[in-house]
């Protein structure tokens, strides 16, 4: 099956950093209030990729799935892990916001580029 055929809005994790790569932005969405629990930060996180023309398409797990309805977003739970996200594709430096409902946004630079092309 061909996810991107089949659910034009989502992608692995390998098309995800190919559109970084690419030049589409990425975006780190909160989807509720971190908390610190001891000398961690927790809570939910999203990521998508928006390309220039605004077209979204949104970070999912690579599982194999047994009908369309599995499908799943994937969702980090730490900081830690979203900054290992963010500097897996390249990125040398991380934005994460705190707050529900708060996003921000990166975009490989052409020397992170470099970087990663090297």
């Amino acid at each position: 099956m061909d996810l991107t055929e089949e659910a034009p809005n989502v992608v692995t994790e390998p098309r995800f950093r190919d559109l970084a790569a690419s030049g589409h932005r990425v975006e780190v969405l909160c989807r509720e209030d971190a908390f610190r629990k001891g000398p961690n930060w927790h809570g939910s996180w999203i990521l998508r990729v928006v390309s220039d023309d605004g077209v979204e398409k949104l970070l999912v797990t690579a599982r194999t799935r047994t009908s369309r309805s599995d499908i799943r977003i994937r969702e980090i739970k730490t900081v830690t892990g979203v900054i290992s996200f963010l500097q897996g594709i390249g990125f040398g430096h991380a934005d994460v916001p705190l707050e529900e409902g708060r996003r921000t946004v990166h975009k490989l630079s052409s020397e992170e580029l470099a970087r990663i092309r090297s």
